[in-house]
């Protein structure tokens, strides 16, 4: 059984997860540090269609959130 998966998700399925609670951020995320311009050129080549790279996404049974809270089975 393969270890891990590549899925292909849409910019608009993936905020929607993040919107309903469903992809959390976890406690050991660094901190944020780009600037509004980043965002937005981040944004604009989304919007565009290039290629940005990846995102790692995987579920946990429990893991502790930036938040302080556990999240029990969400994915992040």
């Amino acid at each position: 059984m393969a270890r891990y998966s590549v899925n292909n998700y849409t910019v608009d399925v993936l905020l929607a997860d993040i919107k309903s609670g469903n992809i959390a951020i976890p406690e050991m995320q660094r901190p944020f540090v780009w600037d509004a311009t980043q965002v937005r050129d981040l944004m604009d080549s989304l919007y565009k269609g290039f290629p940005v790279g990846y995102i790692i996404v995987w579920q946990n049974p429990s893991v502790k959130l930036k938040d302080g809270t556990v999240a029990i089975g969400k994915k992040f």
